[in-house]
């Protein structure tokens, strides 16, 4: 897909990978449209991007778990006469906590933006996807969209559902010209991860990516635009896939992690 001068619409924009992804579409040629819900760090967002590329970038300050929010995109979206040819939905909560501790506005949380407003945000703009000639929606997940693992066990069960969705809607809409992508980085070093999370990749010896690197391999997934799915890291891929035929046992090595897990997890 040629990236140059296409309307991409980023949820998540000032996060770490979001930030770093608005940058380099940005450096690519694209026009961005920055969706968030710190305007500050929006307005410092757009300041940048100018300086990559000349085309009009824009950003809207809201909350896609609210319905009425996401109607005011699409009102917006027609005001300044913007049409998305790329949606990519970075716009993610986790949460690093034993599930049976975790509270249940947490929970709700992470399913209701990982999962519930990405689809209902998603939905709402297939129509303006639709109209254009090549478009293209990533979902972006998580190794652990692949494999459960104890310490993430909402978040988990947000990135399969992610998957799923992208998978079903993929074949869905595989005789039209929208294309759907799955993105799956593995531990990734942003604000998103709190100090028990950070530590705990230190202590099991857990590879993280840098924000950037991640940033280009999403990209370059997007340029390519033959892949529907793309796992990030090594060994991470080889897991995936043997997850999927031996899972009892890569249950077996996890659970010789549970002393370390429980000790950054839990808050007893």
């Amino acid at each position: 897909m040629k990236i140059k001068e296409m309307q991409v619409l980023l949820t998540g924009a000032t996060g770490g990978i979001g930030r770093e992804t608005a940058l380099q579409l940005a450096s690519a040629g694209a026009r961005v449209l920055a969706l968030g819900r710190n305007e500050q760090e929006l307005r410092e967002l757009l300041v940048e991007l100018p300086q990559l590329n000349p085309l009009p970038h824009r950003y809207l300050c809201l909350d896609i778990c609210e319905a009425q929010q996401r109607q005011d995109l699409i009102d917006q979206l027609g005001v300044i006469g913007a049409q998305p040819s790329v949606l990519i939905n970075m716009a993610g909560l986790c949460e690093l906590a034993l599930f049976e501790e975790q509270s249940e506005s947490c929970v709700e949380r992470i399913i209701n933006t990982n999962v519930t407003a990405t689809l209902l945000l998603t939905q709402s703009l297939l129509p303006l996807l639709r109209q254009a000639p090549e478009a293209h929606i990533v979902n972006v997940g998580s190794i652990f969209g692949s494999i459960g693992y104890p310490g993430y066990v909402a978040y988990s069960t947000s990135k399969f559902a992610l998957r799923g969705f992208s998978q079903a809607l993929q074949r869905e809409l595989a005789d039209s010209s929208v294309r759907v992508q799955y993105f799956a980085p593995r531990a990734t070093a942003t604000a998103l991860n709190s100090d028990a999370a950070t530590r705990l990749n230190e202590e099991l010896g857990n590879r993280v990516d840098s924000p950037q690197r991640v940033a280009q391999e999403l990209v370059e997934l997007l340029r390519e635009g033959k892949h529907t799915t793309r796992y990030l890291g090594w060994p991470e891929r080889f897991f995936v896939r043997f997850n999927d035929l031996f899972p009892s046992l890569v249950g077996g090595s996890i659970q010789r992690q549970l002393g370390i897990i429980r000790q950054f997890a839990g808050s007893k």
